[in-house]
């Protein structure tokens, strides 16, 4: 098996002094892993900070056997935010999340440029408010619908909830008005509270997957 494609880096690690393993999602052949000859040199270690977009050249001799990349970085992301814990921890949440929900080797164009999106983003003033409708667009691309989930607990009330597994959670005001101009602290707290707590009842609990920490930490960096 041959390709070439381009690609967001969502996660690596250690294979032996040499080597490294990257799990990466791409345009044309969706979430991927394979090994990188050399990538801890330190000639190319920089090349692979998380968030950051590459060219890539995939070889496989068995579809059923990890296969090799060869490299060239496009665009340095992640170093833009070095300087900035809070865009630093999310663009490391956004590809964590991604790297664990995502199917293998299953293309979802809409889903990598709503990322592709994201991340062009993270320079703007608003980017949280981004960052907390691109987790609920990519639970909507993965199948759950919350619009089609609201409810009252009574006609007169003006508070909506979106049921799940028999759960009721309260839709923060942020998620319901999108024009609101200005959020606090609080009203990011409370929409990063409401998304975890809809991935955790629909993708986290039923496929025993673990929570990203790295998005814990992204919510903390509010409270």
């Amino acid at each position: 098996m041959f390709w070439n494609d381009e690609g967001y880096l969502l996660s690596k690690r250690n294979l032996d002094e040499n080597s490294i393993v990257i799990d990466v999602f791409t345009l044309e052949h969706g979430k991927c892993s394979g090994i990188v000859y050399g990538g801890s040199s330190s000639k190319k270690k920089n090349f692979f900070q998380i968030g950051n977009k590459m060219y890539l050249t995939f070889k496989s001799k068995n579809e059923n056997r990890i296969g090799y990349f060869n490299v060239e970085l496009i665009k340095a992301i992640s170093p833009l935010f070095f300087d900035n814990k809070k865009k630093s921890i999310s663009i490391l949440s956004a590809s964590s999340i991604l790297k664990i929900l995502l199917p293998e080797n299953q293309i979802n164009k809409k889903i990598y440029r709503s990322f592709e999106k994201l991340l062009e983003y993270m320079n703007q003033d608003d980017w949280i408010r981004l960052y907390i409708f691109w987790e609920l667009s990519l639970i909507k691309e993965l199948g759950f619908e919350i619009n089609s989930s609201i409810k009252k607990k009574n006609l007169n009330s003006e508070i909506k909830y979106v049921e799940i597994n028999d759960k009721l959670y309260k839709i923060p005001e942020i998620i319901l008005n999108k024009k609101a101009t200005r959020i606090s602290n609080s009203d990011i707290v409370n929409a990063l509270t409401f998304n975890k707590n809809v991935l955790y009842e629909h993708f986290i609990i039923p496929n025993k997957l673990r929570f990203p920490l790295s998005r814990n930490i992204l919510q903390k960096y509010f409270a």
